[in-house]
């Protein structure tokens, strides 16, 4: 493997995040790009993240459906960290 091909992989094993496939595709008139197999790139790998933070939100955006009531869940997800990968440029 060249050295190029090596700097365009990212972490062995771990698979593309799902919204970085998804936006390409959408750049592309709908279609997934040829470039973007089954194993991440640096470009598609994971983002890194706060999982209790985002577990929390999620439980709050969840137990609001359920109930009904405010319970904070869209203040929750407003104060997550942007994941997008706009942010990596």
């Amino acid at each position: 493997m060249s050295p190029d091909e090596k700097n365009k992989r990212g972490k062995h094993g771990q698979q593309p995040e799902a919204l970085a496939t998804f936006g390409q595709a959408a750049r592309r008139g709908g279609k997934k790009p040829d470039d973007i197999g089954l194993e991440a790139t640096k470009a598609s790998g994971p983002l890194p993240g706060n999982l209790d933070q985002e577990e929390k939100a999620a439980a709050e955006i969840l137990n609001e459906g359920a109930t009904g009531k405010d319970r904070g869940g869209k203040k929750a997800a407003r104060d997550l960290p942007d994941r997008t990968h706009t942010v990596r440029k």
